[in-house]
Parts: C-alpha cells; structure tokens; sequence
C-alpha cells in the first residue's frame, strides 16, 4: 500500500508534496512534486507511463486533476515527460519546457491528439526563454531558474519563494530507494558522485549554479532523485562540493573519442 505524499511545506493556502515511492519494476526511483496555491497547481516533471497512472491516482485524492494549472518539465528526458500526451488529454494544463525544447515535445505525442481531440501540443507549451521567467500560481510568483547543461542543454529548476524550496531536477540527485533528507554529507557523497560526473557537463556550469543558489533564500534542495538538502549546513556542503568536482567534458580525453575495435 502506498504512504502518503511527504508534505514539504504547508501554510494553509500554499503547499509542497513530494511523491517518492511511485516507480515499480525497473524504473529509476525519481520524485515528482505537486506545488498548490489558492486553487491553482503546478506539478514537476510527472515522468513517463510508470508513473503516470499512479501519480494521477494519488494526486486526485488532493486536487481535482482535470484543473491542474501547469506541468513543469525541467528537461526532455523520459524520466521528466514521456507521459505528455495523457496529461494533454486528461488535464488542461500548460506544459512549461525550454524554448530548446519546445519543438521537439510533440515527438512525444501521438498523432490521434489532433485528429480526434484537436489538441495541438504546441499550443499547450509556454518556451522559457534562457534566462528563466517568473511562473504566476494562484496569489504567489513561482521563478524558472536557469540550469543549463546540468544535465541538458536547455535545462531548468523551479524556485519556491513562499516555501525557499530550490527543486533541482537533476542536480543532487542520488541514487538511492530514500527521500528522506540527508544527515550525513560524507556518507551520502558515494550516491551522487558516479551519476554527476557522468551526466554534468563541466565544472564551470557547476560554478556558475552554485553561485547563483547562494545569491538566493533556500531552505531546501529538493532533487528529482534521491534525498534532499534541508539546512544551512546540508546546503553548504553540497555548495562546496558540486563547485569543486570535475565532470562532464573535464574528464574526457582522446581515448574516450576513438574508433571502436
């Protein structure tokens, strides 16, 4: 039987939920989040066909689902919004997606969308532009901030203000069947570090995102992924340690570029 949403936050008209234990079978553990302001609701990368009749089941029991505002996909990848065609079809909401990305979510949905329900995917889709946007939801200002190459090349996280939640999709995800927040920094390093140094793409864009987090009020770190980051202390260490890891192109060389035998 399946347990409750984690509640991140609630102050009576604004709300976080954390849906962590949806993937069955195969499927890489991942996260999806529910924000709700007065009436209107954003949920974050929803993912693909495992997730999507369980995720819809257990967000009607605290939203009407047809009404959902928006869905937020952070990048292009399965595990994000390989399910867009049945949110199409059974919701009215809007996809928010990268303008790099906006062409190309159509490949995702099938043909019969517009010949019986005349639903253009594209109509549905707001393009960030690069620099990210502030997303209006119910009587708060949510912001797309930007998180390019980290992993994708058209990349996004959704800040909270109301809530100082950072979600970060991809950036301090773990690999690992828990969500509960991390206690110990040092022990959870082994979760994340394979998986960054492979799907981010340099250190700069490492930098780069850490210093713009620091410039903002975060309580929490919230990956798609894994544990997340709850404290000064939990932030801060993570701060420090994505800035200094190599990755990505980093540790490429000529002998990862050559002809196979």
């Amino acid at each position: 039987m399946r347990r409750e949403p984690i509640v991140l936050f609630d102050n009576g008209s604004h709300q976080c939920l954390m849906f962590d234990d949806l993937v069955s079978g195969e499927g890489v553990q991942s996260n999806q989040f529910l924000i709700t302001d007065n009436e209107q609701y954003l949920l974050l990368d929803p993912g693909g066909d495992l997730t999507y009749t369980p995720l819809s089941l257990e967000l009607s029991k605290h939203i009407p689902v047809q009404d959902l505002t928006y869905i937020f996909a952070s990048h292009q990848d399965p595990d994000i919004i390989a399910s867009l065609d049945k949110w199409l079809l059974h919701t009215r909401a809007r996809v928010i997606c990268s303008k790099l990305w906006a062409r190309f979510l159509p490949h995702l949905t099938a043909n019969y969308l517009v010949l019986s329900r005349g639903i253009n995917t594209f109509d549905r889709i707001i393009a960030l532009p690069d620099r990210g946007q502030s997303i209006p939801l119910g009587k708060c200002s949510l912001k797309a901030v930007p998180a390019h190459f980290l992993h994708s090349v058209g990349n996004f996280q959704v800040y909270d203000p109301v809530s100082k939640i950072l979600f970060s999709g991809d950036m301090g995800a773990s690999l690992v069947d828990d969500a509960t927040p991390v206690r110990d920094f040092v022990n959870h390093v082994p979760n994340m570090e394979g998986f960054h140094r492979r799907y981010m793409a340099g250190n700069k864009a490492c930098r780069l995102w850490a210093a713009m987090v620091r410039q903002m009020d975060v309580a929490m770190i919230v990956p798609q992924h894994g544990r997340p980051f709850v404290g000064p202390e939990m932030i801060s260490a993570f701060l420090y340690w994505i800035e200094n890891l190599e990755c990505g192109l980093d540790l490429m060389g000529p002998e990862d570029y050559q002809l196979p035998k």
